[in-house]
């Protein structure tokens, strides 16, 4: 991330006036590309970075980054029924999850094996994103 310069994040007001200097076609541009990259990601089940996003979509928009992205959301949003959300503040780490509700009906019948694979792939999912190794009480906090 140090290398785009997002140490300090912009504020609404400068992000405002970044966008007025850029082409409202240009800008949708990348809100096109960006809704492709990240469901390109979700598809693979690869958690989504935000230095990926930066050095692969955004680029020389990195000034605008913000308001990309938020367009991004509401276009996954309103077009998929997804959601983008940040599952990890730290490093800006983004997985995309479905906003839509749950199906309900007979054939949708949760035993015990589909909540032991449903809390399985939480832990796996939990030591990928951790580096592929864990200490044996990291899970639990």
């Amino acid at each position: 991330d140090e290398d785009f310069g997002l140490s300090q994040t912009p504020t609404h007001s400068q992000v405002q006036r970044n966008l007025e200097r850029r082409s409202q076609d240009q800008v949708n541009q990348k809100v096109s590309e960006l809704v492709q990259f990240l469901l390109v990601k979700d598809q693979k089940k690869i958690p989504i970075k935000r230095a990926d996003i930066l050095k692969k979509v955004i680029r020389e928009y990195k000034d605008v980054y913000s308001e990309i992205v938020n367009r991004a959301g509401r276009t996954l949003q309103q077009v998929f029924g997804l959601q983008l959300v940040e599952i990890d503040t730290k490093h800006h780490i983004y997985i995309i999850t479905s906003s839509l509700p749950r199906a309900e009906g007979e054939n949708l019948r949760q035993d015990n094996q589909t909540a032991k694979l449903g809390l399985l792939i939480v832990i796996l999912s939990f030591i990928f994103m951790k580096g592929n190794s864990v200490k044996d009480g990291d899970p639990w906090d």
